[in-house]
């Protein structure tokens, strides 16, 4: 087995990657991000394989990664994301079963689609869990692309599923707590305990980041990016909690942010109202929106639960220099998605 491991993930402005030890104590020993240009790629989708080729050999060569090994992260819109109860049966059984138990849930045929499930508890012979169901021609499409440059994909996994793993540790075990992963298109929601997430939801609304006003600009230059906007690095450096930071961010409220303070406290609501749900005891904001000007604030307003904004450099020891400005929020879910293999 490579002694390190990198979890990747491709998004509309850019490809993104890091670089982790295996282990028992994992460390960030390398990141990078190499901006895409505009049409190339949708949130974890190829559009022009080409472009997203020649981004990804320059983040390999730029970051100077030791190993060729990668976790992809995915985190489309356009994946489905749902809770369900499934009758009890051995894992391959219920591999061969899945495609015709969830066809109507589905909006694509089964045969197109890739299906996991992830089960979370068994009552009698009845099993639940989350289920989740990507488009395989995009997955096959991004698996294509990262064959061109020899980098191999070990493991798809949903980004949302990282950003559990890797708030874990900040953590009591059996407290529930919500990672918001804040894009420039889509919003990831994970409540999880002890890193087992419980539930997700995608909330596809467009907040104004640094790396998206230059990617509308069309302004974005194929070169490695290792920083963006100022800002704090993790290590206890970043953004502390909402109430602190208020004080040193603007009450302008950004395009897109109320929107967003909106459907979250609806998401937050509708997950604590159901039978035996956990509360929530705090609300971890990562994420290039998690940098904007006014947004975290209106988050803070919106909902009644402490609220904390994290860095990679909160969540993994590093070796690497710390990462500044959106790559420090980004590299939060990044990591989260190596660090599934580092536990292996």
């Amino acid at each position: 087995m490579a002694k390190t491991i990198v979890g990747l993930e491709v998004t509309e402005e850019s490809v993104r990657a890091a670089e982790i030890s295996l282990g028992r104590r994992p460390q960030l020993i390398a990141y990078g991000e190499v901006p895409l240009p505009p049409e190339a790629a949708r949130d974890s989708e190829v559009l022009d394989s080409g472009a997203v080729a020649v981004a990804l050999r320059q983040l390999w060569t730029g970051a100077r990664f030791k190993s060729r090994d990668a976790v992809l992260g995915v985190a489309s819109r356009r994946i489905l994301v749902r809770e369900y109860t499934t009758q009890a049966m051995r894992p391959d059984l219920l591999r061969e079963a899945l495609p015709y138990q969830v066809q109507d849930l589905l909006p694509v045929p089964a045969s197109q689609a890739v299906l996991d499930f992830f089960p979370l508890s068994q009552e009698g012979d009845q099993v639940s869990g989350l289920l989740v169901a990507a488009v395989s021609e995009n997955i096959e499409q991004i698996i294509s692309t990262l064959g061109k440059v020899k980098v191999r994909a070990q493991a798809v996994d949903l980004a949302a599923f990282g950003l559990a793993r890797a708030t874990a540790p900040l953590v009591l075990p059996d407290e529930a707590v919500a990672t918001v992963s804040i894009g420039d298109h889509t919003t990831q929601v994970v409540i999880a305990r002890g890193g087992v997430p419980l539930f997700v939801r995608l909330l596809p609304i467009d907040v104004a980041t640094a790396a998206g006003r230059r990617h509308s600009a069309e302004l974005v230059e194929p070169e490695l990016a290792l920083a963006a906007v100022g800002a704090g690095h993790g290590n206890g450096t970043g953004l502390a909690a909402a109430g602190r930071t208020r004080g040193a961010i603007r009450a302008a409220t950004p395009p897109g942010a109320s929107d967003l303070a909106a459907r979250l406290r609806s998401t937050l609501a509708f997950f604590g109202s159901r039978a035996n749900a956990l509360p929530i005891t705090r609300v971890f904001i990562t994420g290039a929106g998690a940098a904007v000007e006014g947004v975290v604030p209106t988050i803070g307003t919106a909902i009644d639960i402490p609220v904390t904004v994290i860095t990679v450099g909160d969540v993994v020891s590093m070796s690497a220099p710390p990462p500044a400005g959106e790559v420090a929020f980004n590299l939060v879910g990044t990591v989260g998605v190596a660090l599934g293999e580092a536990g292996k």
